[in-house]
C-alpha cells in the first residue's frame, strides 16, 4: 500500500510540474498576444494622424495659394482701375 501511495504522489507532483509549466507558457503566449495587439493598435493610430497631417497640410497649402492669387488679382485691379 505505502509504495502505491508514493507512485501516486509523485505522480501527483510531475503532473502539478506539468500543469506550472504549461500555465507558465499560456500566460507568457497570452502577454505576447497582448503585446502585439498593442504595438499593431498603436501603429495604426499613428498611420491615421499621418494622413490627417498630409491632409490638412495640403489643404492649408491650397487655401494659402488661392487667397495670395486672389489678393494679388485684387490689388491689381486697384491698381490699374
Amino acid at each position: 500500500m505505502a509504495l502505491k501511495m508514493r507512485q501516486s504522489l509523485a505522480q501527483l507532483e510531475r503532473e502539478f510540474w506539468r500543469e506550472t509549466e504549461l500555465d507558465q507558457r499560456r500566460r507568457e503566449a497570452l502577454r505576447r498576444e497582448a503585446a502585439n495587439r498593442s504595438r499593431k493598435r498603436h501603429y495604426v493610430r499613428r498611420q491615421k494622424r499621418s494622413s490627417m497631417r498630409f491632409w490638412v497640410l495640403v489643404t492649408t497649402l491650397i487655401a494659402t495659394a488661392v487667397i495670395v492669387t486672389v489678393g494679388m488679382f485684387v490689388t491689381l485691379y486697384y491698381l490699374l482701375a
